[in-house]
Protein backbone atom coordinates (compact mmCIF):
# COMPACT_ATOMS: atom_id res chain seq x y z
CA UNK A 1 0.00 0.00 0.00
CA UNK A 2 1.38 3.37 -0.96
CA UNK A 3 1.47 6.28 1.41
CA UNK A 4 -1.70 8.31 1.03
CA UNK A 5 -2.31 11.98 1.47
CA UNK A 6 -1.94 13.02 5.09
CA UNK A 7 -4.76 15.52 4.80
CA UNK A 8 -7.35 12.72 4.82
CA UNK A 9 -6.60 12.13 8.52
CA UNK A 10 -7.42 14.51 11.30
CA UNK A 11 -4.28 15.46 13.18
CA UNK A 12 -4.86 16.06 16.86
CA UNK A 13 -1.34 16.75 18.07
CA UNK A 14 2.11 17.28 16.62
CA UNK A 15 3.55 13.98 17.81
CA UNK A 16 5.95 12.72 15.17
CA UNK A 17 8.92 10.59 16.17
CA UNK A 18 11.27 8.08 14.53
CA UNK A 19 12.20 4.87 16.34
CA UNK A 20 14.11 1.69 15.75
CA UNK A 21 11.64 -1.11 15.09
CA UNK A 22 11.93 -4.61 16.57
CA UNK A 23 9.56 -7.56 16.61
CA UNK A 24 7.86 -8.74 19.78
CA UNK A 25 9.95 -11.92 19.73
CA UNK A 26 12.79 -9.83 21.15
CA UNK A 27 10.78 -9.64 24.38
CA UNK A 28 10.19 -12.57 26.71
CA UNK A 29 6.69 -14.07 27.20
CA UNK A 30 4.80 -11.36 25.33
CA UNK A 31 2.61 -13.45 23.03
CA UNK A 32 -0.33 -11.15 23.84
CA UNK A 33 1.34 -8.40 21.79
CA UNK A 34 1.96 -10.72 18.84
CA UNK A 35 -1.73 -11.70 18.65
CA UNK A 36 -3.05 -8.16 18.45
CA UNK A 37 -2.60 -4.87 16.67
CA UNK A 38 -0.93 -2.79 19.38
CA UNK A 39 2.69 -1.80 19.95
CA UNK A 40 4.99 -1.10 22.90
CA UNK A 41 6.56 2.35 23.05
CA UNK A 42 9.21 3.96 25.32
CA UNK A 43 8.25 5.98 28.44
CA UNK A 44 9.44 9.22 26.85
CA UNK A 45 6.65 8.92 24.28
CA UNK A 46 4.07 8.80 27.08
CA UNK A 47 5.62 11.87 28.72
CA UNK A 48 5.41 13.80 25.46
CA UNK A 49 1.87 12.65 24.66
CA UNK A 50 0.52 13.67 28.07
CA UNK A 51 1.72 17.24 27.48
CA UNK A 52 -0.20 17.43 24.23
CA UNK A 53 -3.93 17.72 23.77
CA UNK A 54 -4.44 14.29 22.28
CA UNK A 55 -7.64 12.39 21.68
CA UNK A 56 -8.15 9.07 23.40
CA UNK A 57 -7.76 6.23 22.65
CA UNK A 58 -4.24 6.79 21.37
CA UNK A 59 -3.92 5.72 17.75
CA UNK A 60 -0.78 5.94 15.64
CA UNK A 61 0.25 5.75 12.03
CA UNK A 62 3.43 3.77 11.32
CA UNK A 63 5.24 4.72 8.14
CA UNK A 64 8.18 3.15 6.33
CA UNK A 65 9.30 5.97 4.08
CA UNK A 66 11.90 3.91 2.25
CA UNK A 67 9.36 1.36 1.01
CA UNK A 68 6.39 3.77 0.85
CA UNK A 69 4.32 1.56 3.17
CA UNK A 70 2.17 2.47 6.14
CA UNK A 71 -0.28 0.96 8.63
CA UNK A 72 -2.12 1.95 11.80
CA UNK A 73 -2.06 0.62 15.34
CA UNK A 74 -2.76 1.31 18.99
CA UNK A 75 -0.43 1.29 21.98
CA UNK A 76 -0.40 -1.35 24.70
CA UNK A 77 2.36 -0.24 27.09
CA UNK A 78 5.14 2.34 27.47
CA UNK A 79 7.91 0.06 28.74
CA UNK A 80 10.23 -0.23 25.71
CA UNK A 81 13.82 0.91 25.70
CA UNK A 82 14.41 4.49 24.65
CA UNK A 83 14.59 4.94 20.93
CA UNK A 84 12.89 1.58 20.26
CA UNK A 85 9.41 0.26 19.66
CA UNK A 86 8.21 -3.35 19.58
CA UNK A 87 5.51 -4.32 17.09
CA UNK A 88 3.91 -7.63 16.01
CA UNK A 89 5.71 -9.58 13.32
CA UNK A 90 2.75 -9.51 10.92
CA UNK A 91 2.90 -5.71 11.09
CA UNK A 92 6.58 -5.75 10.22
CA UNK A 93 5.83 -7.85 7.15
CA UNK A 94 3.19 -5.39 5.97
CA UNK A 95 5.66 -2.53 6.35
CA UNK A 96 8.53 -4.52 4.76
CA UNK A 97 10.69 -3.86 7.81
CA UNK A 98 13.67 -5.78 9.18
CA UNK A 99 14.95 -5.86 12.74
CA UNK A 100 16.35 -2.46 13.65
CA UNK A 101 14.95 -0.50 10.69
CA UNK A 102 13.70 3.03 11.20
CA UNK A 103 9.94 3.66 11.34
CA UNK A 104 8.07 6.93 11.70
CA UNK A 105 5.33 7.10 14.35
CA UNK A 106 2.62 9.77 14.16
CA UNK A 107 -0.36 10.31 16.44
CA UNK A 108 -3.66 10.56 14.52
CA UNK A 109 -7.42 10.20 15.00
CA UNK A 110 -9.52 7.77 12.97
CA UNK A 111 -13.23 7.47 12.36
CA UNK A 112 -15.22 4.67 13.95
CA UNK A 113 -15.65 1.58 11.78
CA UNK A 114 -19.00 0.64 10.25
CA UNK A 115 -18.05 -2.15 7.80
CA UNK A 116 -15.06 -4.40 7.09
CA UNK A 117 -14.56 -7.17 4.55
CA UNK A 118 -11.91 -9.84 5.07
CA UNK A 119 -10.44 -12.47 2.76
CA UNK A 120 -8.83 -15.54 4.37
CA UNK A 121 -5.48 -16.41 2.84
CA UNK A 122 -6.06 -20.15 3.16
CA UNK A 123 -8.97 -22.53 2.70
CA UNK A 124 -8.23 -23.92 6.18
CA UNK A 125 -10.19 -20.97 7.56
CA UNK A 126 -13.37 -22.73 6.38
CA UNK A 127 -12.82 -25.40 9.06
CA UNK A 128 -13.87 -22.89 11.73
CA UNK A 129 -17.53 -23.49 12.55
CA UNK A 130 -18.37 -19.90 13.52
CA UNK A 131 -15.77 -17.59 11.93
CA UNK A 132 -17.57 -14.35 12.79
CA UNK A 133 -17.63 -15.16 16.49
CA UNK A 134 -13.96 -16.17 16.43
CA UNK A 135 -12.99 -13.01 14.57
CA UNK A 136 -14.99 -10.82 16.93
CA UNK A 137 -13.14 -12.31 19.88
CA UNK A 138 -9.72 -11.92 18.26
CA UNK A 139 -10.30 -8.32 17.13
CA UNK A 140 -10.58 -7.24 20.76
CA UNK A 141 -6.77 -7.13 20.76
CA UNK A 142 -6.78 -4.69 17.84
CA UNK A 143 -7.34 -0.94 17.96
CA UNK A 144 -7.70 -0.14 14.26
CA UNK A 145 -7.64 -1.67 10.79
CA UNK A 146 -6.06 -0.51 7.54
CA UNK A 147 -7.22 -1.43 4.05
CA UNK A 148 -4.74 -3.74 2.35
CA UNK A 149 -3.12 -5.07 5.52
CA UNK A 150 -2.81 -8.80 6.16
CA UNK A 151 -3.51 -9.42 9.84
CA UNK A 152 -2.81 -12.63 11.72
CA UNK A 153 -4.99 -14.31 14.34
CA UNK A 154 -4.41 -17.47 16.37
CA UNK A 155 -7.19 -19.96 17.04
CA UNK A 156 -6.88 -23.55 18.33
CA UNK A 157 -3.09 -23.38 18.15
CA UNK A 158 -3.20 -22.45 14.47
CA UNK A 159 -2.32 -19.21 12.70
CA UNK A 160 -4.80 -17.72 10.23
CA UNK A 161 -4.06 -14.76 7.99
CA UNK A 162 -6.79 -12.40 6.81
CA UNK A 163 -6.48 -9.65 4.23
CA UNK A 164 -8.48 -6.49 4.89
CA UNK A 165 -10.15 -5.96 1.52
CA UNK A 166 -12.52 -3.12 2.37
CA UNK A 167 -13.16 -0.74 5.25
CA UNK A 168 -15.80 1.91 5.78
CA UNK A 169 -16.12 4.86 6.13
CA UNK A 170 -12.41 5.32 5.28
CA UNK A 171 -9.37 3.25 4.37
CA UNK A 172 -8.22 3.36 8.02
CA UNK A 173 -10.76 2.91 10.83
CA UNK A 174 -10.93 2.57 14.58
CA UNK A 175 -12.62 -0.58 15.91
CA UNK A 176 -12.72 0.35 19.60
CA UNK A 177 -16.26 0.29 21.02
CA UNK A 178 -17.98 0.17 17.64
CA UNK A 179 -20.82 -1.68 15.96
CA UNK A 180 -19.14 -3.02 12.83
CA UNK A 181 -20.60 -5.26 10.14
CA UNK A 182 -18.26 -8.01 8.95
CA UNK A 183 -18.24 -9.86 5.63
CA UNK A 184 -15.97 -12.54 4.17
CA UNK A 185 -14.72 -13.03 0.63
CA UNK A 186 -13.94 -16.55 -0.67
CA UNK A 187 -10.55 -17.72 0.63
CA UNK A 188 -7.53 -17.68 -1.63
CA UNK A 189 -7.44 -20.92 -3.62
CA UNK A 190 -11.08 -21.81 -2.95
CA UNK A 191 -13.00 -23.42 -5.81
CA UNK A 192 -16.70 -24.00 -6.00
CA UNK A 193 -17.62 -27.70 -6.06
CA UNK A 194 -18.53 -28.79 -9.57
CA UNK A 195 -22.01 -30.13 -10.03
CA UNK A 196 -22.37 -33.20 -12.27
CA UNK A 197 -23.90 -32.32 -15.60
CA UNK A 198 -26.91 -34.32 -16.72
CA UNK A 199 -26.29 -36.10 -20.00
CA UNK A 200 -29.22 -36.41 -22.39
CA UNK A 201 -28.91 -38.71 -25.37
CA UNK A 202 -31.75 -36.99 -27.15
CA UNK A 203 -33.64 -33.81 -26.61
CA UNK A 204 -36.96 -34.63 -24.98
CA UNK A 205 -40.00 -32.48 -25.52
CA UNK A 206 -41.79 -32.24 -22.18
CA UNK A 207 -45.07 -31.39 -23.89
CA UNK A 208 -45.27 -34.76 -25.71
CA UNK A 209 -46.85 -37.71 -23.84
CA UNK A 210 -44.39 -40.33 -22.65
CA UNK A 211 -44.82 -43.92 -23.85
CA UNK A 212 -44.44 -46.13 -20.79
CA UNK A 213 -44.62 -49.44 -22.62
CA UNK A 214 -40.86 -49.76 -22.96
CA UNK A 215 -40.46 -49.17 -19.26
CA UNK A 216 -43.20 -51.61 -18.29
CA UNK A 217 -41.49 -54.42 -20.20
CA UNK A 218 -38.43 -53.91 -18.02
CA UNK A 219 -40.43 -53.96 -14.82
CA UNK A 220 -39.05 -55.55 -11.68
CA UNK A 221 -39.83 -59.25 -11.20
CA UNK A 222 -39.62 -60.61 -7.67
CA UNK A 223 -37.47 -63.74 -7.01
CA UNK A 224 -36.21 -63.89 -10.59
CA UNK A 225 -32.63 -64.77 -9.65
CA UNK A 226 -30.93 -68.11 -9.07
CA UNK A 227 -30.00 -69.70 -5.75
CA UNK A 228 -27.13 -71.78 -4.30
CA UNK A 229 -27.48 -75.14 -2.57
CA UNK A 230 -25.57 -76.14 0.55
CA UNK A 231 -24.52 -79.50 -0.96
CA UNK A 232 -23.01 -77.78 -3.99
CA UNK A 233 -25.34 -79.35 -6.53
CA UNK A 234 -26.71 -77.20 -9.29
CA UNK A 235 -29.92 -79.10 -9.78
CA UNK A 236 -33.12 -77.15 -9.43
CA UNK A 237 -31.42 -73.76 -9.03
CA UNK A 238 -33.05 -72.05 -11.97
CA UNK A 239 -36.16 -70.16 -11.08
CA UNK A 240 -39.35 -71.34 -12.72
CA UNK A 241 -40.34 -69.08 -15.57
CA UNK A 242 -43.09 -66.72 -14.61
CA UNK A 243 -46.05 -66.36 -16.89
CA UNK A 244 -46.26 -62.76 -17.88
CA UNK A 245 -49.60 -61.14 -17.91
CA UNK A 246 -50.46 -59.93 -21.37
CA UNK A 247 -52.75 -57.28 -19.94
CA UNK A 248 -50.98 -53.94 -20.11
CA UNK A 249 -50.31 -52.11 -16.89
CA UNK A 250 -52.90 -49.52 -16.09
CA UNK A 251 -51.51 -46.22 -14.95
CA UNK A 252 -53.19 -44.24 -12.25
CA UNK A 253 -54.63 -40.82 -12.86
CA UNK A 254 -53.13 -38.13 -10.60
CA UNK A 255 -55.43 -35.87 -8.68
CA UNK A 256 -54.60 -32.42 -10.01
CA UNK A 257 -57.08 -30.81 -7.59
CA UNK A 258 -55.22 -32.03 -4.53
CA UNK A 259 -54.60 -29.38 -1.87
CA UNK A 260 -51.58 -29.39 0.38
CA UNK A 261 -52.28 -30.37 3.97
CA UNK A 262 -55.34 -32.50 3.14
CA UNK A 263 -55.84 -36.28 2.95
CA UNK A 264 -58.19 -37.80 0.40
CA UNK A 265 -59.77 -41.22 0.97
CA UNK A 266 -60.81 -42.92 -2.27
CA UNK A 267 -63.58 -45.51 -1.89
CA UNK A 268 -64.66 -47.88 -4.65
CA UNK A 269 -68.36 -48.36 -5.22
CA UNK A 270 -70.04 -51.61 -6.27
CA UNK A 271 -72.25 -51.42 -9.33
CA UNK A 272 -75.93 -51.87 -8.45
CA UNK A 273 -77.83 -54.15 -10.84
CA UNK A 274 -81.46 -53.68 -11.65
CA UNK A 275 -82.31 -57.39 -11.29
CA UNK A 276 -82.81 -57.70 -7.54
CA UNK A 277 -84.41 -61.13 -7.83
CA UNK A 278 -81.25 -62.81 -9.06
CA UNK A 279 -79.31 -61.40 -6.12
CA UNK A 280 -81.84 -62.74 -3.67
CA UNK A 281 -81.62 -66.23 -5.22
CA UNK A 282 -77.87 -66.27 -4.85
CA UNK A 283 -78.07 -66.34 -1.05
CA UNK A 284 -80.44 -68.55 1.01
CA UNK A 285 -80.22 -68.74 4.78
CA UNK A 286 -79.90 -72.22 6.37
CA UNK A 287 -80.03 -73.95 3.00
CA UNK A 288 -77.38 -76.56 3.86
CA UNK A 289 -77.83 -80.13 5.04
CA UNK A 290 -77.06 -81.17 8.59
CA UNK A 291 -75.20 -84.22 9.96
CA UNK A 292 -75.62 -86.21 13.17
CA UNK A 293 -72.85 -87.52 15.32
CA UNK A 294 -74.68 -90.82 15.85
CA UNK A 295 -76.50 -92.33 12.98
CA UNK A 296 -79.68 -94.33 13.48
CA UNK A 297 -79.43 -98.08 12.94
CA UNK A 298 -81.47 -99.53 10.15
CA UNK A 299 -83.81 -102.42 11.01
Amino acid sequence: MKVGDRTQYCKIAAFLQTYRCYSVTMLDNREDVERGGKIIMPPSALDQLTRLHIQYPMLFKLRNNQQARHTHCGVLEFVADEGRIYIPYWMMRNLLLNEGDLVEVENIALKVATFTKFQPQSVDFLDITNPKAVLENMLRSFACLTKGDVISIKYNEREYELCVLETKPEDAISIIECDMNVDFAPPVGYQEPKRPEKKHDEDVDMDDPIDMSEYLDKAFTAFSGSGNRLDGKKKGLDASPEVKNSVPHKRGIPNYKHKKGTITFIRTRRNITDNNEEEEKDFEAFSGSGQMLRKKERK
